[in-house]
């Protein structure tokens, strides 16, 4: 599973990103992660693997990295975006919130994440008969990592990335993270506050997931 983290090559169509806990999801299931670029969300597993001599920074998709270079990158190309993700009514606010950040960003359409197989395939179909040139989902852990390898299967060939609760924090506002939070790494903490369901992962599925990831960077090390 390291492996894949640490010799990831850049040249897939589609990229998600693993935090401790989403690496603890799919760490039995490397066949999904080697469908895609890998990029390292959160400062902990950053600062775990630099421990370990391994070379990388945070990347994520949200405001305060990749999303607003994607966006930038989708106007200046006219590009078009489908996003898909989130709950019913709450997708409505984030790509409220997004239009009014970005009013020259073409979002060719948008759907919340909870469908069923159906609904799905007409996503798919839908996708496909936009010919979206980028493709945002944010399902969580391994939910949206499938739908866009699922999505590549049904024929798209455009470029997509996995934002988790990207589109959760942007029907709060486009600027999910007050400039200070951001500043000092607190954002986990903030999260926690925001959303109180996530102190669990916070202190018991990430220490848990942190000595697995300790114990896979040992074991490989000296296998």
């Amino acid at each position: 599973m390291i492996e894949l983290i640490i010799n990831k090559n850049n040249n897939k169509n589609i990229t998600t990103f693993l935090n401790p806990f989403s690496y603890l999801l799919s760490r039995n299931n490397k066949a999904q992660l080697e469908s895609f670029n890998i990029e390292i969300d959160g400062g902990i597993l950053v600062l775990i693997l630099n421990l370990f001599g391994f070379k990388c920074r945070r990347k994520s998709f949200d405001m305060t990295s990749l999303a607003p270079v994607v966006f930038n990158d989708a106007i200046n190309n006219n590009k078009s975006i489908y996003i898909i993700g989130t709950k019913p009514k709450v997708i409505d606010l984030a790509i409220k919130n997004i239009k009014m950040q970005f009013p020259e960003l073409r979002i060719c359409g948008y759907c919340d994440g909870y469908i069923n197989e159906g609904q799905r395939l007409l996503v798919f179909e839908t996708i496909n008969s936009l010919n979206a040139d980028y493709v945002i989902c944010g399902m969580g852990t391994p939910l949206q990592e499938k739908f866009l390898i699922d999505l590549q299967k049904s024929g798209w060939a455009g470029i997509g990335y996995t934002c988790g609760g990207f589109l959760h924090q942007t029907a709060i506002g486009i600027q999910y993270y007050p400039g200070w939070v951001n500043n000092l790494g607190l954002r986990a903490f903030f999260r926690m506050y925001d959303e109180p369901k996530l102190i669990r992962r916070y202190f018991i599925d990430y220490p848990y997931a942190i000595v697995i990831i300790f114990y896979d960077l040992i074991r490989d090390r000296f296998s």
